[in-house]
């Protein structure tokens, strides 16, 4: 999702709902790596959108030991000039964050 995109969907969440939270949370695991987010009270129950954008992988490799008892890891190599930008929305079941699909928000 680009950042004219993900700007007119908090314009139009802004506009329409009563906005609870909203920020940016950086991803520690992932270098360079964040997630937007608002959270508001819509009619259907609260809701909270959120865009991540991280550096695109452009490889893994697979780290272990020869013996079972050692354990594997894996390493990514990421973009330093190439970033993923994806859209998420959950919302908010029996205090858990539930994903679902929001084509409305898209559109």
């Amino acid at each position: 999702m680009n950042d004219d995109k993900w700007g007119e969907i908090l314009d139009r969440v802004e506009e329409k709902f009563d906005v609870v939270d909203s920020g940016k949370e950086i991803l520690e695991d992932i270098p360079n790596a964040f997630v937007e987010f608002i959270i508001f009270d819509s009619p259907v129950g609260r809701l909270r959108l959120e865009r991540k954008t991280s550096p695109r992988v452009l490889d893994k490799k697979t780290l272990g030991a020869q013996k079972r008892t050692m354990g594997v890891g894996v390493e990514y190599i990421y973009s330093k000039d190439e970033f993923v930008k994806t859209f998420k929305a959950f919302k908010l079941v029996d205090g858990e964050w539930v994903p679902f699909e929001a084509e409305d928000f898209l559109n």
